[in-house]
């Protein structure tokens, strides 16, 4: 975990950056009144699902990108090390971690709430709250897979395209190393 925070450390960065700049938006509006919140929670209804919906199909496809990868990186001439491919699994989980939470928000946001006359106008204000705060954390999530997503393929692109020496190409020492 410590060598994934450590190797990753600009993608995790710029995915905590996004997610703390829209938190500050969010901690912009201030405070709201549980009748206020509702309000605002029917307005904001229809953005976030299209947020869910996007990020469900992105990660979908970055799923369906990684096999395609994997398939680069298998049938290249060079010999990828290990940490190549614990690389793209840990792509794989996050992407896959946050298909499932953007999936289970979706569904949630989806719970005509707005509409109910059994939830207390108080709870509108810590359901508005919790909507926007895990939206942002959805955003920050997604543009932390896109950055570990790049610096993957630019890594694949330098060894398979151009050719380059690169740390991640395995060499016969490293082969006498592991047996």
């Amino acid at each position: 975990m410590i060598d994934f925070l450590k190797s990753n450390k600009l993608a995790l960065i710029g995915g905590v950056i996004s997610t703390l700049f829209i938190g500050l938006g969010i901690f912009l509006l201030g405070n709201v009144s549980g009748y206020e919140a509702k309000q605002l929670l029917e307005g904001s209804v229809r953005g976030i699902n299209m947020l869910c919906n996007t990020v469900v199909l992105a990660t979908a496809t970055i799923l369906t990108l990684l096999l395609t990868l994997l398939g680069i990186s298998s049938g290249s001439q060079s010999k990828l090390k290990a940490d190549h491919y614990y690389q793209v699994l840990s792509i794989a989980k996050i992407d896959t971690v946050l298909f499932v939470s953007a999936l289970i928000l979706f569904q949630l946001f989806n719970i005509p709430l707005t509409e109910s006359d059994n939830v207390p106008v108080s709870w509108y204000t810590a359901i508005y709250w919790a909507t926007l705060l895990s939206s942002s954390i959805i955003s920050g999530m997604l543009v932390t897979v896109i950055l570990l997503l790049f610096s993957t393929v630019r890594n694949i692109i330098r060894i398979v395209g151009l050719g380059e020496d690169h740390p991640l190409i395995s060499s016969d020492e490293d082969e006498d190393d592991e047996e």
